[in-house]
């Protein structure tokens, strides 16, 4: 089971073997890339441009499978909870159908549709059945399909990032928040007992903190990157001045952090999650963890997406600094 992350900034590939009930790790590798993705490629060299890149990381990385499972960015997915009367999963299915209307602002012959179930609320009155619905748009998984069968691999599962990250991240007996930092959107996530129930995307992330600082010291981009990963909401370091600058995004973030907590609380009627799990490249900002906790009142840790598999002791050590970016990537290779 292989898991193919393509991200904008680096793409990420993981191969898992399943044994038993418990999962190993076979290969992984991570590329940086300067191209686009494949939902913004305009014209047929970008995409071939970008198979290249998938193709060598294929290979260097080891990965025996050409079959793969993909995530699609969740800023262009359409998420969410919809309840129903108790009925039977056969009828939940025919009932998405005629439901989805409703909740997706695109035409449903556009989208692709599904659907899972999330719980049964038998004693709440009524009684209802709780199910997340999640369609994409035809236009945007097509493109992701092309540049991996360019890349020849054979596409065998598609599904969101926040999804992926539930599967890899949540613990199976609570609630916890999900936020995942990527370079252009900050996804945020309720999960409750491992399954995704409340999703939230942003448009504020890791380029809007990079942006902050050169703007904020009036130096180039990449020195910005370079002092945002170094010093973080650190305000002991060079005076607190990127603390300074990035202090008003991470306030953003934050807002919509409780804003997420607090719709999940009153449409759910569930009770508020007990921590909070990061995951990304953002999610390393030195002090960003301490700073989050006292802000938000929750115990926060990153996410390690290697915590539910078997990783030999070599391959974990050169993992480690790179842990945080395979999470969506081991998700998909731990599909059923």
């Amino acid at each position: 089971m292989v898991g193919l992350d393509i991200g904008s900034k680096t793409i990420k590939i993981v191969e898992v073997a399943k044994e038993g009930n418990a999962f190993r790790l076979k290969a992984s590798g991570v590329i940086g890339f300067t191209g686009v993705t494949p939902d913004k490629a305009t014209d047929v060299n970008e995409l071939t441009s970008l198979a290249t890149v998938i193709k060598k990381l294929h290979k260097e990385a080891g990965i025996s499978s050409k079959e793969v499972a993909i995530a699609l960015p969740e800023a262009q997915i359409f998420t969410r909870t919809v309840k129903f009367p108790p009925l039977t999963d056969q009828e939940i299915s025919s009932a998405v159908k005629w439901e989805a209307e409703q909740y997706i602002p695109i035409p449903i012959a556009d989208a692709i549709i599904q659907h899972q179930i999330i719980g049964r609320k038998e004693t709440s009155v009524p009684p209802e059945v709780v199910v997340l619905l999640v369609a994409a748009p035809k236009s945007l998984v097509e493109p992701y399909i092309r540049v991996a069968q360019a890349a020849g691999l054979s596409v065998v599962g598609v599904e969101t990032e926040l999804i992926a990250l539930s599967r890899s991240l949540a613990p199976q007996n609570q609630t916890v928040l999900l936020v995942d930092f990527g370079a252009r959107s900050t996804d945020i996530a309720v999960v409750k007992n491992g399954q995704l129930t409340f999703t939230r995307t942003i448009p504020t992330a890791g380029e809007a903190f990079t942006r902050a600082v050169a703007q904020s010291l009036g130096i180039e981009i990449s020195q910005a990157e370079q002092y945002k990963r170094t010093y973080g909401l650190s305000g002991s370091q060079l005076e607190g001045k990127i603390k300074i600058a990035l202090d008003p995004i991470f306030r953003v973030v934050v807002e919509e952090m409780k804003k997420a907590i607090h719709f999940y609380q009153s449409e759910e009627k569930e009770e508020a999650p007990k921590s909070i799990i990061l995951s990304g490249g953002t999610a390393g900002m030195p002090e960003a963890i301490s700073l989050l906790s006292k802000m938000m009142g929750l115990e926060v840790v990153i996410g390690n997406p290697f915590a539910k598999i078997a990783v030999d002791p070599e391959a974990a050590k050169s993992l480690a600094s790179f842990a945080p970016l395979y999470s969506i990537a081991v998700g998909l290779a731990m599909r059923e």
